[in-house]
């Protein structure tokens, strides 16, 4: 055994000595010709074909569906077969999803053809990473086969194991929250609640947009009937705290949708922005919070403010003046302009993905661009505005599961005659002790009521006195 071992080694020794000398050596063209005919003596004698399938296309914007399928089909179907494997969470964190690991093959068949799929990584020999601590490593999978099985397997196992990893992924993935640094986007699971059972607002408004939300979710073959990419926009407006983020969370909700949180001051230019862009697929509602204050888009357009005339000192000390320029510059994070953010809602780059939903937030329209929420790039605008009676019969049923109640009467007058937010009467309903107590909840929220309409009063005799005391300077 001992001397089968060495004679085996000598051998290995002999060849990697040969190798690297035929390497050093031999001119490339002559190396060459030599591999060419290499290829073509190993093609005859050895009768499998392989099949590459990488996880990310040459250009790493998006990752391979292919390649997606393969894994969660072999996953499912194969990974006993597997010595090492990635465990991670299912949806709704009920059990565990497992993977198989790099480097391993599994063995499948496929109307009795047999063929092998090999997980690997490639590297560029010392490791890298990118600016976000993520390797750069490629991985892929290599499936190979009996040449003979060359049409089976093309032309039917492939798309057998496409459609099947779909929709075994369609039943388990968990719907993610994703935001973005850089050009890359990084997630965690979306559990928010939110439904439009428990949103605070009118039935009827609220019967329009899930309708609308709807019939979109089911026009594929219209917007590719009309010749108009697969998307629409909503722009939701309002003052603060009357439930836009929580409209989007019921949105993703309903059509069962990823959610990709775009934060514009973390995109370094137009281009990055497309990157990230190409990266969201379908299925996905992108959102913009707080858009008006995202980035100084609003005025663009309008005149840029005089800039100011160097001092005295300035003139005489170069330098000062020249990193005062510097400073500026470096200020502004992100070069992301109003022409590249029109393109990323309805220009060319926004039909590479079907069925998303852009949502811009604000809470002062006026100060948007108008080209910003013309129709056909915001295609319906939401005003969600200050609290009606009928939404606070939603709050009172989700906080104190009320439908009627001898203060109602009075919490409606008072609803009538001031504005308030449906955040400010949330936080009145929500139970204060261990024992709910409806009664001291809905008298909390009259009293709140009552002082604020004593407020407003105020402030409107303060306003008028005011305008007399102008009027009266005026006349004089």
């Amino acid at each position: 055994m001992g001397e089968t071992l060495g004679t085996l080694g000598s051998a290995m020794a002999a060849f990697m000595f040969l190798w690297a000398m035929f390497q050093q050596y031999v001119p490339r063209d002559l190396r060459r010709h030599i591999e060419k005919y290499y290829q073509k003596l190993v093609k005859y004698f050895y009768p499998y074909n392989e099949i590459t399938v990488h996880e990310y296309s040459r250009d790493r914007f998006m990752r391979n569906e292919v390649y997606t399928a393969i894994e969660t089909y072999l996953s499912t179907n194969n990974a006993v077969q597997a010595k090492r494997l990635k465990a991670d969470t299912a949806k709704n964190n009920q059990s565990l999803v497992l993977t198989i690991d790099d480097h391993q093959e599994i063995e499948d068949e496929f109307e009795g053809a047999k063929l092998w799929c090999a997980s690997s990584t490639i590297s560029a020999g010392t490791p890298t990473y990118n600016m976000y601590g993520q390797s750069d490593e490629k991985r892929l999978y290599r499936l190979t086969f009996h040449k003979k099985h060359r049409d089976l397997i093309t032309n039917r196992y492939l798309h057998h194991v496409l459609n099947e990893g779909k929709e075994i992924n369609s039943r388990t993935r968990q719907r993610k929250l994703y935001t973005n640094h850089g050009s890359m986007w990084s997630s965690v699971v979306f559990d928010h609640p939110a439904t439009f059972q428990t949103l605070a607002m009118e039935a009827e408004k609220k019967r329009e947009i899930i309708e609308d939300l709807i019939s979109f979710s089911r026009a594929k073959e219209f917007y590719a009937r009309i010749g108009k990419a697969w998307k629409r926009g909503y722009l939701l407006y309002g003052p603060p705290g009357t439930g836009k983020s929580t409209m989007i969370a019921a949105m993703a909700n309903l059509l069962h949708y990823d959610v990709y949180d775009l934060e514009l001051t973390a995109v370094r230019d137009n281009t990055e922005l497309r990157r990230l862009l190409i990266q969201v697929p379908s299925k996905s509602i992108i959102v913009i919070e707080d858009i008006d204050c995202s980035l100084d888009l609003t005025g663009q357009r309008k005149k840029k403010e005089k800039v100011k005339e160097p001092t005295e000192e300035e003139e005489k000390d170069p330098n000062k003046k020249q990193g005062k320029g510097e400073d500026a510059e470096q200020g502004k994070t992100s070069k992301v302009t109003l022409s590249g953010l029109l393109n990323f809602i309805d220009g060319l780059w926004s039909a590479s993905n079907g069925e998303r939903l852009v949502v811009f937030t604000t809470n002062y329209i006026e100060k948007l661009d108008p080209a910003l929420i013309r129709r056909g790039r915001m295609d319906k605008p939401i005003e969600l505005s200050y609290c009606s009676f009928e939404s606070f019969k939603v709050l009172a049923w989700n906080y104190l599961l009320l439908e009627a109640h001898h203060l109602f009467d009075k919490i409606e007058i008072l609803l009538g005659e001031i504005k308030v937010t449906p955040a400010d009467v949330a936080e009145h309903l929500m139970p204060k002790t261990i024992e709910p107590d409806s009664e001291t909840s809905l008298e909390s929220l009259i009293q709140a009521l009552e002082m604020a309409k004593k407020e407003a009063a105020l402030k409107t005799k303060e306003e008028e006195d005011k305008e007399e005391s102008k009027s009266a300077i005026e006349d004089e």
